[in-house]
């Protein structure tokens, strides 16, 4: 077993693939309209679905808004660099709403920022 995919509901499909692709480095992986419910499906990782665990943008038309809860919590990226990584969602005018440090009682160096739907993604240095 692996896990596959994480999906996440958008409100702006396009705006999204553009945050995971040019701010956060993914590719578009695959994407497809179901014209009979209304809603376009969009995949984005690191690498292919074969080997890679992907994120799913769910976008159901005309639907702009959603309620995030209080169960969700974040996702989670590797970085080499994380300071470097932080300035470069900075400039491209990502929210950088943790800027890198280390976690609280620990030592591991993390960040975070919120994509265009509010969704927290963790940062996290590898060693």
């Amino acid at each position: 077993m692996r896990l596959l995919h994480t999906m996440l509901r958008v409100g702006d499909l396009q705006k999204s693939i553009q945050f995971y692709t040019e701010t956060l480095g993914m590719k578009l992986l695959r994407q497809s309209d179901n014209k009979e419910y209304e809603y376009t499906l969009a995949f984005l990782g690191y690498g292919d679905e074969d080997n890679n665990t992907v994120i799913e943008l769910t976008y159901n038309w005309g639907k702009t808004d959603y309620e995030h809860g209080d169960a969700f919590g974040h996702l989670a990226i590797g970085v080499d660099d994380i300071y470097a990584v932080c300035d470069e969602i900075s400039a491209k005018g990502g929210d950088v709403y943790r800027a890198p440090g280390p976690v609280k009682g620990g030592e591991t160096i993390i960040a975070f920022v919120r994509d265009p739907n509010g969704y927290a993604i963790e940062l996290i240095q590898e060693k």
